[in-house]
């Protein structure tokens, strides 16, 4: 199963359940709103899998605590898609935008041919009415786009205007042009909260690519917007089956019933690429996996107790026997390489830009620090000896190896480490139980966020404000380096920035990377062309990335 989606969803759907399967030549029909399609029922459905999911409910509201995958990409579109994994910019209802104003006021200009999918004229105003209807309803605003904006506006049916409290470019590009799904006023106008409102599949009207064609527990289909703006898509219908378990997705998968999937296949080469020849993956790396040591912790706040983890984990070994050689040991600096290159600080020692792995260094930091091994071969100060409990989520079998090897590795260096798997709901809470509260874990795998550039990932997990500071680090100084960032467009001001702040990461490991975490892409090119894929990486390729996958839909041809 894939982390990624499950943790960015926060666990929306659940993995046991019963297998579906979709069929060629499904009739696309009309799903009662004026989302009809010119689609031919005789050419055959491309069946996708971005997830293992055991059933679906009939909700597409992409701004509801579950949505079924499509829902956001497929139907529903932002201005602008920032691509986290190429860095690239992709304009969709929005054609250019410019800050002004000491980037303090951001205008975007729409394309002037866009319709709903039931054929309406979408217009600023549908904008205006998305932005102004999270401001009304807080609880909906997950992104806390008020705490920054102050007005939107439209000073004509072609051009939005958002004026905010203080210039925060990335933040304006991330989530106001980015990650936030326009949605019709003339029908969302009825519906108050919503987050609240049921969007069954009969009432799902976008801008996007594609419409629902049918649903059910077990299957969904869409079939293409003719209306879209960007010409009526290639692929006639888009299946999406349930399936009860990673085996079972895996098996149809390699038997050709399913041509994308976003799951982790055990041995792929031999039980995916060997049975056909059409059969390929790619799993770029994507987003860093994290040690998080929580810092509230007396012991753990201790850089030399940090610095002795570091020198005693072994990421090789993590690599090829808890990742089966699919994710590479990370950066110290913590970004994606070789994605993020152009982001190195090569000013750093050599030293510092790979990992070394020293027991006995890691030891001798301890000793200076005034530890000392107890009766037990535990090293402690002060009657606290180092011995912390380490957790991952219950079902993550690569991270669940993970854990135990690296425990293993700190008992050699005198730390005692329990490992613990709880549930992933139990684990979400432990390690991010929401706004002011203090996390309650002492050890913990995770990943954190990415964007197109690393100042997402850098931003999020070390500012103070950060949306996952799971460790709780606080540094005034690391926030004003934010803050210069976010207020300009100069690049070369943006590079100094980072180049700063991987020197925190290096010497005041304030997380510990692992591994650079994986996307999940599998593909059968019988059918389509076009992929992104390693010969030609131009997008984020798994199908979980909602709407880098709508994206790639809308560019795929024939096969010849």
């Amino acid at each position: 199963m894939s982390k990624k989606y499950v943790l960015g969803a926060l666990a929306a759907t659940t993995i046991l359940g019963v297998v579906g399967c979709g069929s060629a030549g499904a009739n696309p029909g009309s799903n009662g709103t004026g989302n009809s399609s010119g689609a031919k029922t005789t050419a055959s459905s491309l069946t996708i899998v971005p997830n293992v999911t055991a059933s679906f409910s009939d909700n597409f509201n992409p701004y509801g605590s579950t949505n079924m995958a499509g829902t956001q990409g497929n139907i529903y579109e932002t201005l602008f898609y920032f691509d986290g994994t190429t860095g690239k910019q992709f304009n969709l209802l929005g054609k250019s935008f410019a800050f002004s104003n000491g980037n303090k006021t951001l205008t975007v200009q729409l394309r002037s041919n866009v319709k709903w999918s039931n054929g309406k004229t979408f217009s600023a105003a549908d904008v205006v009415f998305t932005f102004n209807d999270l401001k009304k309803y807080s609880d909906a605003d997950t992104n806390g786009l008020w705490q920054q904006l102050t007005s939107v506006t439209a000073p004509n049916p072609n051009e939005v205007v958002f004026n905010f409290k203080q210039a925060n470019i990335p933040f304006a590009e991330q989530y106001v042009l980015g990650e936030t799904f326009i949605v019709p006023k003339y029908q969302w106008s009825q519906y108050g909260d919503p987050s609240k409102v049921d969007i069954t599949y009969k009432k799902a009207i976008g801008t996007g690519p594609y419409v629902l064609s049918s649903f059910s527990t077990q299957d969904y289909k869409f079939v293409p917007n003719k209306y879209y703006y960007l010409g009526v898509p290639k692929v006639p219908v888009l299946n999406y089956p349930a399936f009860a378990s990673n085996s079972s997705a895996d098996l149809a998968l390699a038997s050709g019933q399913v041509q994308w999937a976003g799951v982790d296949i055990p041995n792929i080469q031999t039980t995916y690429v060997n049975r056909n020849k059409n059969n390929h993956y790619y799993f770029p790396p994507n987003e860093p996996v994290m040690l998080y040591a929580n810092l509230h912790n007396p012991l753990l706040s201790q850089l030399a107790v940090r610095q002795a983890m570091n020198l005693a984990i072994n990421r090789q070994t993590l690599a090829s026997k808890g990742e089966s050689g699919y994710e590479m040991p990370a950066s110290p600096t913590g970004l994606v390489l070789p994605p993020q290159q152009a982001w190195l600080n090569t000013s750093l020692p050599s030293s510092a830009l790979k990992f070394t792995l020293n027991d006995a260094k890691a030891q001798q930091i301890l000793k200076n620090a005034g530890f000392r091994k107890d009766s037990n071969g535990i090293y402690a100060k002060n009657g606290q000896e180092l011995s912390f409990t380490l957790i991952a989520p219950s079902g993550w079998s690569d991270w669940n190896e993970d854990q135990l090897l690296i425990s293993q590795e700190l008992d050699k260096i005198g730390m005692k480490i329990t490992v613990q798997e709880p549930t992933f709901s139990a684990y979400y809470t432990q390690v991010n139980p929401g706004s002011g509260k203090t996390p309650n874990y002492q050890l913990a795998m995770s990943y954190t966020d990415t964007g197109p550039t690393p100042y997402r990932t850098y931003y999020d997990m070390l500012d103070s404000k950060g949306a996952f500071n799971l460790e709780g680090y606080s540094n005034s100084q690391v926030d004003q380096l934010f803050n210069q960032f976010s207020a300009t467009t100069n690049t070369a001001t943006q590079k100094q920035v980072i180049n700063k702040i991987q020197q925190v990461m290096v010497n005041q490991l304030p997380v510990i990377p692992l591994l650079n975490g994986a996307l999940w892409f599998e593909y059968n090119n019988s059918g389509w062309t076009g992929w992104s894929n390693q010969s030609n990486l131009w997008i984020d390729p798994s199908p979980y990335t909602y709407q880098a996958a709508a994206i790639v839909l809308d560019h795929l041809r024939p096969a010849k």
